[in-house]
């Protein structure tokens, strides 16, 4: 049986699979669903998308010029700027400076924001977890494919 689908869908052909589509279609919706929810725990404090990427970094990075950071996000400079004073006024960061002519400077991650990103990732993986009816039996092959993108898209970005 000849499958229609493949005659108007580009991402269905020989080299495109569907399936690849359908993931990248799901990620988004999830990660729409997951920023509509609103956490439990009033401590924790919810934050744009650029805010969650620089604190995510900086767990990784945890003293790192805005320089690194705009690399490693892919946001312009101009647009980091406006997110770390967002950041520093909810007292999720702090600038300190790091040369002996003060202009050097690196973010560092606050208690706050450090504890907030806690709080935050105890939300989604309770949300997520609730979602998929807390079964676990293919989490693992999810982790390790959806790592391995996120990867090659961060290698492959402009």
């Amino acid at each position: 049986m000849h499958d229609r689908a493949q005659e108007t869908d580009p991402a269905a052909g020989p080299d495109g699979d569907q399936r690849w589509a359908d993931l990248a279609d799901l990620v988004l919706i999830i990660s729409r669903e997951i920023q509509f929810r609103r956490y439990t725990d009033e401590q924790a404090v919810h934050l744009s998308q650029s805010e969650g990427m620089v604190m995510r970094y900086l767990k990784r990075d945890p003293a790192a010029p805005p320089s690194r950071i705009a690399a490693a996000t892919g946001l312009q400079r101009t647009n980091l700027s406006t997110v770390l004073r967002g950041l520093e006024h909810k007292g999720f960061i702090e600038r300190h400076a790091h040369s002996g002519d003060g202009r050097g400077v690196t973010v560092h991650a606050t208690e706050r924001g450090r504890s907030n990103a806690v709080l935050v990732r105890q939300e989604w993986a309770a949300t997520v977890s609730a979602a998929a009816d807390h079964d676990t039996r293919d989490l693992d092959a999810a982790l390790t494919l959806l790592a391995a993108v996120e990867a090659g898209l961060t290698r492959g970005r402009p």
